[in-house]
């Protein structure tokens, strides 16, 4: 399969320099360039993940891939593009974010990640994830402690309450992990990483260890 490609990026870095929409127009042979280097290698990442996700069967690239377009109606940041590629793998499609935990792979000259589990889920996806870590620590502790997990990601990444989430008291064994508005994991990859033919494997294996914190935070 092809690597993603050095013009990927350097199109990238062009456009935060150039985030206007004629010189987009002036260019948009490079950003189809782009555009077909980053959808076929997701399709591609696609393709493994429904080995370990037979559930993502039939999931296709378009349904994954946000537009470069950014929505500026409530941003004071009126540039009208993304500098950035990014994909959220998931059941259904990206428009599932907000009901199942997921993998993201973004493209970002010196930003590139790979991330995923869950971003800001609603009241009750949140309060069940909560109450299921309440109830079963060892096993969630099992997985964020398991070799991989902290070799890929180190911790739980996200935002968190200052105090305690409502119905817990402050003293709980396990207020630190039920303070987490989001449960979120984050692989940061260099840009020779990215552009090499050995990230692509790279990308399996982190997705693979993302696995079980993605079972754990969709079993509600």
């Amino acid at each position: 399969m092809e690597p993603i490609e050095k013009s990927t990026l350097d199109f990238l870095t062009l456009l935060k320099c150039n985030n206007n929409r004629e010189w987009f127009n002036q260019n948009k042979a490079l950003y189809l360039d782009a555009k077909e280097n980053f959808e076929s290698y997701v399709q591609e990442i696609i393709n493994k993940i429904i080995v370990f996700e037979p559930i993502m069967k039939g999931l296709e690239v378009k349904s994954c891939v946000y537009r470069i377009n950014r929505d500026i109606r409530f941003s004071n940041d009126k540039s009208p593009y993304k500098s950035h590629l990014g994909a959220f793998i998931v059941r259904g499609g990206k428009q599932n974010g907000d009901k199942y935990a997921g993998y993201y792979f973004h493209v970002e000259p010196g930003k590139s990640i790979i991330a995923g589990g869950a971003y800001m889920p609603p009241s009750p996806w949140l309060s069940a994830i909560r109450e299921k870590i309440s109830e079963e620590p060892d096993r969630f502790l099992k997985i964020i402690n398991s070799k991989d997990f902290v070799k890929y990601f180190g911790k739980i990444d996200g935002e968190k309450l200052k105090s305690a989430p409502k119905g817990y008291p402050s003293d709980h064994p396990y207020i630190d992990l039920l303070k987490y508005k989001s449960y979120l994991v984050v692989n940061e990859a260099p840009d020779r990483l990215v552009l090499s033919n050995e990230y692509f494997d790279h990308v399996i294996r982190v997705l693979k260890a993302m696995k079980p914190l993605n079972d754990f935070l969709n079993e509600y």
